[in-house]
């Protein structure tokens, strides 16, 4: 069983305590007997792409192992902040005994009911605080966006490429300085401006920054954690290249679609219940990408030259066997500091927490 509750479809009708409420009544009558009730919310609708689509399906997977024996319920469309908080809290409150926080701003909230609800697993989107019975998890998208950097250089013709981006928070830092270090392996001078939005989900300003992008002579654009198809969309109506993180938007640019670094988080979930089940579960930080068949690179486009397809080919390779990774020195930061010594790699610790572009990126970082 599979309930879904929109906070924007319920507050249309009715308040936030009623849906709490709605949340009460399918939980009152919990006996030992009942499932396993495995609770998702989201800061954006589940939709058909994106990354609540891909916290979704992963969970849907592995439901599928447990029948009736798991019940998953999503959450979609909570603003991270106040209404998070009372929202998972309620939810555990009424039988939830895995909690799946599926953004970075619910970390503080979800590590209180972490602390004080020992028998409930918390995993927690990102972040960094680690205890017994809460993991932070991530996906390590520069392996994927390294490659995308490659053919994104290979393809554009101006030397410029571009990012409507999320947040300025270091998973997608990281993301866009693997973007760039790609590139310049194949064209040492290209340039990346950066468009940040501060939201998950806001399909105009990423059109708007997407066209922004396009102006000033970007012929390659990476939608970095937008929770929408707005800028795949927009970039194929405009005639250049695009990427994507999490799942396939190929639907929505079938002539201009370079690819996708895809996320599967299934197995990260399969383990983690698994281990809740047996009570042998400990919080971990899971910086997890392509060996742990986490992060995949798919839909590459047919335009990208044979020759550059070998290069890639070879460097994926590298990267699922461990011998080669996107930050491995020299290195140079933006400001044209030292970033990486030669042959020096960052730990997933230095990188997890990285808050400087390399050299390449021209927007400065927010404030």
């Amino acid at each position: 069983m599979t309930d879904t509750l929109n906070r924007r479809n319920f507050i249309a009708g009715a308040s936030l305590a009623t849906m709490v409420a709605t949340l009460g009544a399918r939980a009152s009558a919990a006996t030992a007997d009942d499932p396993l009730i495995v609770t998702l919310i989201i800061p954006s609708p589940v939709a058909d792409v994106g990354w609540g689509h891909a916290l979704f399906e992963a969970l849907e997977t592995v439901k599928a192992d447990y029948g009736d024996a798991m019940q998953l319920s999503v959450i979609e469309n909570i603003y991270e902040g106040p209404d998070a908080d009372r929202i998972m809290n309620k939810a555990v409150a009424e039988g939830t005994k895995v909690l799946v926080a599926g953004s970075f701003g619910y970390q503080n909230g979800a590590m209180q009911i972490a602390r004080r609800n020992p028998d409930v697993t918390v995993l927690h989107a990102s972040g960094y605080m680690v205890a017994p019975n809460f993991s932070p998890f991530a996906a390590q998208y520069s392996q994927g966006t390294y490659l995308m950097g490659m053919a994104a250089a290979a393809l554009s013709k101006t030397g410029k490429i571009g990012s409507v981006s999320a947040f300025a928070i270091p998973e997608l830092i990281t993301s866009l300085n693997a973007f760039v270090l790609g590139a310049q392996r194949i064209n040492p001078d290209i340039e990346l401006s950066v468009v940040w939005l501060n939201s998950w989900f806001d399909p105009a300003k990423a059109q708007e920054s997407t066209e922004a992008l396009v102006a000033q002579g970007c012929d390659v654009l990476f939608s970095n954690a937008q929770d929408t198809p707005s800028v795949v969309a927009k970039a194929e109506e405009l005639g250049v290249y695009s990427f994507n993180l999490n799942s396939s938007m190929k639907a929505y640019a079938p002539n201009t679609y370079l690819g996708c670094v895809l996320t599967d988080w299934s197995p990260f979930f399969r383990a983690s219940i698994k281990a809740h089940l047996e009570g042998s579960f400990q919080g971990a930080n899971a910086f997890l990408g392509v060996s742990d068949d986490v992060v995949n690179v798919v839909d590459w486009s047919p335009d990208i030259p044979e020759d550059v397809v070998a290069q890639i080919t070879e460097v994926e390779a590298a990267i699922a066997d461990r011998s080669f990774s996107p930050f491995t020195g020299p290195i140079m930061k933006a400001d044209g500091s030292e970033g990486v010594a030669a042959g020096v790699t960052m730990t997933d610790a230095e990188v997890i927490s990285m808050d400087w572009h390399v050299k390449g990126v021209t927007t400065p970082l927010p404030g």
